[in-house]
């Protein structure tokens, strides 16, 4: 995930790129610049940042929950066991932290 710079310019947005070999999507969030430095457009900007990190991690996880359970799904109609090690390692281990 990286701030990206938009064509607008009064605007940035968060960024995260998915690939794997049967699909790929890109996920992105607005996020607000501002033109001066001041300490409280500073911390509005950290702040939405974050909120956005936060929603961006959970759009990853929402798309990678449902590709799972398309796994799943072929793996079952193909008489397949699915093996949840291999999904952790294929997908990673769900975990959002916040701390508040």
């Amino acid at each position: 995930m990286s701030p990206i710079p938009n064509n607008d310019p009064q605007s940035t947005i968060l960024k995260a790129d998915y690939a794997s070999p049967s699909c790929s999507k890109t996920f992105h969030h607005a996020l607000p610049t501002s033109s001066t430095t001041s300490t409280a457009e500073k911390t509005q900007y950290l702040s939405a940042l974050r909120k956005s990190a936060v929603q961006l991690q959970e759009d990853v996880n929402t798309f990678l929950t449902s590709k799972m359970e398309e796994d799943k799904a072929l793996a079952f109609k193909a008489g397949l066991k699915v093996d949840d090690k291999q999904e952790e390692d294929d997908y990673g281990e769900e975990g959002v932290e916040d701390d508040g």
